[in-house]
């Protein structure tokens, strides 16, 4: 499995970030990998390189490019307390629902640049709060991106004008979500508010609730990591990028 560091042009400036591919010539569909609000680390790195592995070419932008190279966490991050607070402002100011539309678009056409990666349906995927930028990445490229999914995705519907869910008329890509059950970020009524958004949308999706699912459930270093929900996750993953991306 190769591993190598890219430079990303997009709209606002450069994007660091990895990218994985099997070293044997073939041409692999391409997955755009979002990471959580911790950015690239050795836990993301494993992720992308495990979801390579079952057969694509996989980007791991540095979603917070305006702010900081990883780790853009270099301290303890302790929820609640002033300094993670500060630092969790200082990344997600800048990405606000234009300027996600703008980085997805030019990760897509990033990674539909490079040699490895077959001509054809492209997929997504987002964790915590870039749940959302996989969704708005969907829209932003309909014609490649033909596969999304959000894991624990905080904020996916709103009352608010900006709402992640207002851009699915847009979206023509099969959708997999899985919510955490014990999550503030999207509690239980938000998730019934987001299902009626997109079985009015019509196009084809999953939406789940893990149970006994804390926000971050499905990321190894997370401090509520469940093993068996995160593999049932990936099982789902897999099998919707095999379904939704084949030849």
């Amino acid at each position: 499995m190769i591993e190598r560091a890219v430079e990303i042009p997009t709209p606002d400036g450069t994007a660091d970030g990895f990218i994985y591919y099997d070293d044997d010539g073939k041409k692999r569909p391409g997955v755009v990998e979002l990471t959580d609000i911790r950015g690239i680390r050795p836990a993301t790195r494993d992720m992308a390189r495990r979801l390579a592995g079952q057969g694509y070419v996989v980007l791991l932008p540095n979603v917070f490019y305006r702010s900081r190279r990883p780790p853009v966490f270099d301290f303890e991050m302790q929820w609640g307390t002033e300094r993670t607070m500060q630092r969790f402002a200082e990344l997600t100011g800048p990405i606000t629902p234009e300027a996600m539309e703008r980085d997805g678009a030019a990760y897509v056409e990033f990674l539909s640049q490079q040699p490895q990666v077959a001509a054809g349906p492209m997929g997504a995927v987002g964790y915590c709060f870039s749940g959302a930028l996989a969704l708005r990445t969907a829209a932003a490229r309909a014609d490649r991106v033909r596969a999304a999914a959000s894991f624990h995705g905080g904020g996916l519907w709103s009352d608010q004008p900006t709402s992640p869910h207002l851009v699915l008329p847009r979206v023509k890509a099969d959708l997999l979500v899985g919510h955490a059950d014990q999550d503030r970020s999207m509690p239980a009524e938000s998730i019934a508010r987001f299902d009626q958004a997109l079985a009015a949308w019509g196009g084809r999706f999953t939406s789940e609730v893990y149970p006994r699912a804390g926000h971050g459930w499905a990321v190894p270093d997370s401090p509520v990591y469940d093993e068996p929900q995160a593999e049932r996750a990936f099982r789902e993953l897999s099998a919707l990028l095999e379904r939704a991306l084949a030849a």
